[in-house]
C-alpha cells in the first residue's frame, strides 16, 4: 500500500507534454491554425456572400430603373411573375440543350483525338499546339471569328467551299441557330476535354494494348473496349467541369444571335441579361438570378457526389 501511495505521489498532477487523446491533439492543431487561414477564409466568405445576398434581397424588391418611383417590398411577385413567363422554360430548355449538345461533341471528339495523339505520327509535337490552341482563345474572339469568317452566308469560308462544289450557302444562324452555337462552344471546349482524356490515356500501359493487337483486335475494338473503360475517370471530370461551366454561356450568343431568332438561342444566363439591361428590372433579373444559382448548385451537387463515387471505385 505505501509503494502504490508513493508511487502515486510522485506521478505529475497536470498533462503530459504533447499528452492527451488524438481528437484533443487534433482540435488543439486546427486551434492554432485558425488564426493563419482565418482571413482568407472570411475574405473568401464575403467575397462570395455578399453577391448572393444582394441577388436575394433584390430578388424580393420592385426595382426597376426606368422607373425609380416603383420601388418596395414586393415578396414572391417576381418568382411568380417568372413561373409563369413561357420565356423562362424555353431558355431551361435552350440550356440543357446547349450544355448536352456541347458535352456529346466534346467528350466524343476529346476521347477520339486522344487515342489518335496516343500513337506516335510525324508532326506530332506542333498538332498538338494546334490541338489545343482554341481553349486560349477569348469567347468572343472565337465567336467573332465563327460568325464573320467562317459562318457567314455571303463571304464566309463555310459558304465559299459549299459553292464551290455547287451547293447553296447557308445561313447558318438564322437557319440553324442553336447548332452553330453549339458548334462554337464545342470548338472552345474541346481542348479542354481532349487534355483530361489525352492525360488519362497516357497512364494506359503500353503492355496491354500490344496484347490486344497480339490477340487479333483491331482500332476500333481497342478503343472500345480498353481505351474508353480506362478513360471513364477522366470523362467523368470532363463531364462535370464542363456543365458547371457550360451553364453560364453568354459570350457567344450575344456576339453572334443576341438569343434569337426569338428566343432559340436565348438560354438561362441571356435571359438574366435581358431582365437586367435591356428591361431594366433587377428585381425580375435578380429572381431569374436565384434560380439559376440553385439549379446550378443543385446540378454540381449531383455531379460530384456521382463523380466521387466513380473515383472510389
Amino acid at each position: 500500500m505505501d509503494t502504490v501511495a508513493t508511487t502515486q505521489d510522485l506521478s505529475p498532477a497536470g498533462p503530459r507534454p504533447g499528452g492527451g487523446t488524438p481528437s484533443t491533439r487534433r482540435l488543439g492543431s486546427k486551434l492554432e491554425m485558425l488564426p493563419l487561414v482565418a482571413p482568407a477564409v472570411g475574405l473568401l466568405l464575403i467575397w462570395m456572400i455578399v453577391p448572393l445576398a444582394m441577388t436575394l434581397w433584390f430578388s424580393f424588391r420592385r426595382y426597376n430603373l426606368l422607373n425609380p418611383m416603383l420601388h418596395g417590398w414586393a415578396g414572391g411577385s417576381n418568382y411568380m411573375f417568372l413561373f409563369r413567363d413561357p420565356a423562362l422554360y424555353s431558355a431551361l430548355i435552350v440550356t440543357v440543350f446547349l450544355v448536352g449538345g456541347v458535352l456529346i461533341v466534346t467528350v466524343a471528339l476529346g476521347a477520339i483525338f486522344a487515342a489518335l495523339f496516343a500513337n506516335d505520327f510525324p508532326g506530332q509535337g506542333v498538332a498538338r499546339v494546334l490541338m489545343i490552341s482554341p481553349f486560349f482563345v477569348m469567347p468572343t474572339v472565337s465567336a467573332l471569328i465563327w460568325k464573320n469568317l467562317l459562318m457567314n452566308p455571303v463571304n464566309g469560308l463555310i459558304s465559299y467551299i459549299l459553292r464551290s462544289v455547287g451547293l447553296r450557302a447557308v445561313d447558318w444562324f438564322g437557319q440553324f441557330p442553336l447548332g452553330s452555337v453549339i458548334a462554337i462552344v464545342s470548338w472552345e471546349w474541346l481542348p479542354f476535354a481532349f487534355l483530361i482524356m489525352f492525360t488519362s490515356i497516357q497512364s494506359l500501359d503500353g503492355s496491354t494494348l500490344e496484347a490486344a493487337r497480339l490477340d487479333g483486335a483491331g482500332p476500333i475494338s481497342i478503343f472500345r473496349y480498353i481505351q474508353i473503360p480506362h478513360m471513364g475517370r477522366a470523362i467523368s471530370v470532363v463531364v462535370m467541369m464542363e456543365t458547371i461551366f457550360l451553364l453560364g454561356i453568354f459570350a457567344e450568343i450575344y456576339v453572334t444571335t443576341a438569343g434569337g431568332p426569338g428566343t432559340a438561342t436565348t438560354n438561362l444566363a441571356f435571359l438574366i441579361y435581358q431582365r437586367a439591361l435591356l428591361a431594366f428590372n433587377v428585381g425580375s433579373a435578380s429572381a431569374a438570378g436565384v434560380i439559376a444559382i440553385v439549379l446550378a448548385n443543385i446540378m454540381a451537387a449531383f455531379l460530384i457526389n456521382t463523380v466521387a463515387r466513380r473515383l472510389d471505385v
